[in-house]
């Protein structure tokens, strides 16, 4: 039976998966609002809704582990494995306005959530504070989007259709696959989630590397098969909006509102504010450069992404058996590994930067 409810709740991941990313390409031309920000808020809020069913649960239910490792999991996850093959389908085109805009938010966003967690709680007014700033944010996006007088052809290049009754059916029809494909991929995440549950908790794994991995993984599913399926159809501003924009509704939204409902607040365990938050952290940080090499994730750099993302779940499966490797592993990864990628990218973006001054100089 167990078998059986994670076989459906992937093919229902697919099926919500294909409908939300048809009905927010072709809604973004209806209402003159660019396939971005469409990306950034009607398809990541509608993905990153099984996170946040999952960690209120998880807080009412007294297991504030598998809610904050379901947040911050999904964040390294979105980032580091679903980006990773994403752009590996397909090299990923960054818009300007993510490496400008988005990007920074997000990086400031972590580093905050860190400073709230340093205290071992997200209290209540964190939760407000946060939620309220994906208020804002939101509000800033459509606005602006609505309001630009001339659009990126990079961001929008599907013809409007003229107004009318079919219009206005079309439209509907749209919200139908977008509402019908969330409620398809929360429904399915949920069995899947239940089941890789009942199956880790079996095998004796504890509440935060369940949040951590299986949770985060199960939960994040829906941002998988979207940023999948909109890499295979080429919308890379859905795909790359949705990874983006669900980190942030992770941290802003499903964190925020999680700090709300927690009746005394969440705690948070000292492995999560010395550990896991500054890989979310690195990772958001790292896009900064990967991203503003070129503008477009190559699959190199989405390899090195997948690689790091496999490291991090080695690491946190030898910690949780306190296996001895994992002396080794650790300090081949701090002295040797993280130091070569950061000169990497580093060397990456000093030439980005020349290449550009040069540019201009030639115009």
């Amino acid at each position: 039976m167990i078998v059986l409810q994670f076989i459906a709740g992937l093919v229902f991941l697919m099926v919500g998966g294909e409908a939300l990313v048809r009905g927010a390409s072709r809604i973004a031309a209806s209402l003159r609002i660019t396939p971005l920000v469409i990306g950034l808020t009607v398809v990541a809020y509608g993905t990153g809704a099984p996170e946040v069913a999952v960690s209120v649960k998880a807080v009412i239910s007294a297991q504030a582990d598998i809610a904050v490792g379901n947040i911050i999991g999904s964040n390294i996850i979105n980032i580091l494995l679903i980006l990773g093959l994403a752009a590996i389908i397909l090299p990923i085109t960054v818009s300007n306005k993510i490496i400008q805009l988005d990007i920074p938010v997000l990086i400031i966003t972590s580093f905050v959530a860190l400073w709230m967690g340093m205290d071992g709680t997200f209290s209540r007014g964190d939760g407000l504070i946060l939620f309220g700033v994906l208020l804002i944010y939101t509000f800033y996006l459509i606005y602006n989007s609505r309001t630009k007088k001339t659009f990126d052809t990079e961001e929008y290049t599907e013809e409007v259709s003229p107004p009318g009754n079919r219009k206005v059916i079309t439209l509907l029809i749209d919200i139908g696959l977008i509402a019908g494909g969330i409620a398809i991929l929360v429904t399915g995440a949920g069995w899947l989630v239940d089941s890789a549950v009942i199956f880790a908790t079996y095998l004796g794994i504890s509440e935060l590397v369940i949040g951590l991995t299986i949770v985060s993984v199960g939960t994040s599913l829906p941002e998988l098969v979207t940023a999948m399926v909109a890499s295979f159809r080429g919308e890379s501003n859905i795909a790359i909006g949705n990874i983006v924009g669900s980190c942030l509704f992770n941290l802003l939204g499903v964190l925020g509102l999680t700090g709300i409902f927690a009746p005394g607040g969440i705690s948070v365990a000292p492995a999560v504010v010395y550990f896991d938050i500054p890989v979310m952290i690195a990772a958001a940080v790292a896009c900064m450069p990967v991203f503003f090499t070129g503008g477009i994730i190559s699959r190199w750099e989405a390899a090195v992404f997948l690689i790091y993302y496999a490291a991090y779940t080695l690491f946190l499966i030898l910690a949780e058996a306190q296996h001895e490797a994992l002396t080794t592993f650790s300090a081949t990864m701090l002295y040797f590994v993280l130091p070569i990628t950061a000169i990497t990218l580093f060397i990456l973006t000093l030439q980005e930067i020349r290449k550009r001054q040069r540019n201009r100089k030639e115009k």
